[in-house]
C-alpha cells in the first residue's frame, strides 16, 4: 500500500492535503476529542468547549488565558514531526500544492510549509474586540505566560486570539476557496482528523465527488473511510516510509 501511495503522489498533478489534530499528537500535543484528550477534563469546574465559547471569553478572558498559556502559548517547546517535515518537502518539491488544516498551532509553518489556510483560524494575529487593533504572538505570549490577561494598548479593550471560538462562524470566504480547491483535486491526503467536526469533516468528498482519489492516514476510523482509496492506521510509519523515500530521491 505505501508503494500504491507513492505512485499516486508521483502521479499527481494537483495534490493537497488536509490535517488535523492528530499529526500534532506525535509532536507531544494532546488532541481535542480522545479518551485522554483536551475536552476529557475540565478546567476549574468548566468543561473547556465552554472555556473556548465567545460568550464565555467575553465575560472570563481570564479562564481562556490560564488554559491557552500551556495549550496555546506554549507552543514553542513543540517542534514539527515527520508528518510535517514530509509534508513542507512535498510543497517543496511541487508535489503539494497547499495544506488546509483544522489544527492552530502552527507546526505546518515551522515545518517550513508555505501555503497553509487554517480553517479554525490561529494564533499567529489577535484583534482587540473593542478597535480591532492588531498584536502577533510573539507580542501576546509572554504577557499569558506572566499570567495576565493581555488588554489593547490603544484603548484597554480585552485582546482576542484570531482563532475561530465555539459560537463563530468560519471565514466563508476560505470554506468556499477550500471546496472549489478541493474539487479540482486528483489527490488529497487526509491525514490525522477524525473528520467528525463540521463543516469542514465533510470537504474532503469534494474530491471524492469530482473524481480525485482520497488517501486517509488516521488512527481511528473515519466516517469518510469507505470513500478512500487507501486507508492507513499509523501516521508515523507511514510518513517514515515516505521520508526514507523522498530522501533516497534527492
Amino acid at each position: 500500500m505505501i508503494e500504491q501511495l507513492k505512485e499516486l503522489l508521483d502521479s499527481s498533478k494537483h495534490c493537497l492535503v488536509f490535517t488535523g489534530a492528530g499529526i500534532s499528537t506525535l509532536s507531544g500535543i494532546p488532541d481535542f476529542r480522545s479518551s485522554n484528550g483536551v475536552y476529557s477534563n475540565q478546567w476549574h469546574g468548566w468543561d473547556v468547549e465552554e472555556v473556548l465559547s465567545l460568550s464565555c471569553f467575553r465575560q472570563h478572558p481570564e479562564l481562556f488565558y490560564e488554559w491557552g498559556k500551556t495549550f496555546v502559548y506554549g507552543l514553542e517547546k513543540y517542534q514539527p514531526n515527520v508528518v510535517h517535515l514530509v509534508v513542507a518537502e512535498l510543497e517543496k518539491r511541487g508535489i503539494v500544492s497547499t495544506v488546509y488544516t483544522q489544527n492552530i498551532d502552527m507546526l505546518h509553518q515551522r515545518a517550513g510549509s508555505i501555503n497553509v489556510k487554517e480553517i479554525h483560524g490561529s494564533p499567529s494575529l489577535h484583534h482587540c474586540l473593542k478597535c480591532r487593533a492588531e498584536y502577533d504572538y510573539k507580542t501576546i505570549a509572554p504577557i499569558v505566560q506572566a499570567d495576565q490577561v493581555p488588554q489593547c494598548r490603544q484603548c484597554g479593550g480585552i485582546i482576542k486570539p484570531d482563532i475561530i471560538f465555539y459560537e463563530e462562524s468560519l471565514n466563508s470566504d476560505l470554506l468556499d476557496h477550500a471546496v472549489a480547491d478541493l474539487g479540482s483535486a486528483d489527490l488529497l491526503l487526509v491525514l490525522g482528523s477524525s473528520l467528525v467536526v463540521q463543516p469542514a469533516a465533510s470537504m474532503p468528498m469534494a474530491t471524492y465527488q469530482n473524481g480525485g482519489k482520497i488517501v486517509i492516514v488516521n488512527k481511528q476510523p473515519t466516517p469518510l473511510d469507505k470513500y478512500a482509496a487507501l486507508k492507513f492506521d499509523d501516521l508515523n510509519t507511514v510518513f517514515a516510509e515516505l521520508d526514507a523515500w523522498l530522501k533516497k530521491d534527492q
